[in-house]
């Protein structure tokens, strides 16, 4: 049987308009795009994924990266949850203006990454989020995920969906067993899921540190990479660290983080405290760099530590005598 020629259509890029990447988490979490956060089973990631999910709908930012002008609707897919025993108490737990947070029914028939209802859920809800956890649940009947053709055509579908609505999709996914291998490869299935997102998010425990879980971006396209972020898991609830000093190999590797440099830098200042009530800032940053302490982690530890800077003949001083004991 003959194969039907495709008509050959050109672009010239002439014609097409420059567009911004809009962000919903800079730079974790694009609009219009596909971002994947995986992690081992139990480690926090639909955790992670519905406190942010609780706080987008109450027109809350996790941190200042993520800046909202009003609550938003969210679509959260879940195939590994009940959703009134576990993900309904989560949420509540979370603070979650439940009103916006919304699933589509799949009693009569369960969803795919290719299934219509995903747009037509978008279009009804105008949701700018929408969540698929895990991604191996959404393949459909017939789709071998570790085959790259059939990965790639699935991601591509979702990817024109994104972009179509300005909406961020998030796939939560879990890593493979084989140990060692880098963070890339580890994700369940093929490469192609890693390809097509232009975000991988890695969430993990920290070694030494048994409620606390790391977020370590291990991909960006988009823009350069982001710190590394931690939250704690108390038996209060979810609790947002922000900033911390740990790799992805660390994370992969089972390995304690080198130091905690913002605990660093707070030492470093205490101690810098008992000889001197006022130092000239690029005295304290030159310190910081010896120690290998990056000057983003030294102004969080001024924040930290409720230092002041007042300028004098021209130059900048922080005043050290009356840091917070935190």
């Amino acid at each position: 049987m003959e194969e039907k020629k495709t008509e050959l259509k050109m672009i010239k890029m002439s014609e097409v308009q420059s567009q911004e990447i809009e962000w919903l988490w800079y730079p974790f979490i694009p609009y219009g795009k596909l971002t994947i956060v995986q992690g081992d089973p139990g480690d926090g990631k639909t955790t992670l994924i519905l406190n942010i999910a609780a706080k987008l709908s109450k027109g809350e930012g996790l941190d200042n990266d993520m800046k909202l002008m009003e609550s938003m609707n969210i679509i959260y897919q879940t195939a590994e949850d009940g959703l009134a025993d576990t993900v309904k108490p989560r949420l509540e737990k979370a603070g979650a203006d439940c009103e916006r947070i919304l699933i589509i029914d799949e009693s009569d028939k369960s969803l795919s990454m290719a299934d219509e209802r995903l747009e037509e859920a978008i279009i009804q809800t105008g949701a700018r989020m929408l969540i698929l956890d895990p991604i191996q649940a959404y393949l459909g009947g017939g789709m071998d995920m570790n085959r790259a053709n059939e990965a790639r055509d699935m991601t591509k579908r979702l990817g024109v969906l994104a972009e179509k609505y300005k909406c961020a999709i998030i796939l939560i996914g879990h890593m493979n067993k084989a140990s060692g291998n880098k963070a890339a490869y580890r994700g369940m299935g093929s490469i192609d899921f890693f390809a097509v997102a232009r975000s991988v998010l890695l969430v993990g425990r920290v070694e030494g540190e048994p409620n606390i879980r790391a977020v370590v971006q291990i991909k960006n396209n988009l823009a350069q990479f982001g710190h590394p972020k931690a939250f704690e898991l108390m038996e209060s609830g979810f609790k947002w660290l922000g900033d911390y000093e740990i790799t992805a190999d660390e994370v992969l590797g089972g390995i304690a983080p080198k130091a905690n440099k913002l605990e660093q830098a707070k030492r470093m200042l205490r101690e810098l405290a008992e000889t001197s009530n006022t130092v000239q800032s690029n005295e304290i940053f030159d310190m910081a760099e010896e120690q290998g302490i990056s000057k983003r982690t030294l102004e969080n530890a001024k924040k930290e530590l409720c230092i002041r800077a007042r300028k004098i003949n021209n130059s900048w001083y922080w005043e050290l005598d009356k840091i917070k004991q935190i």
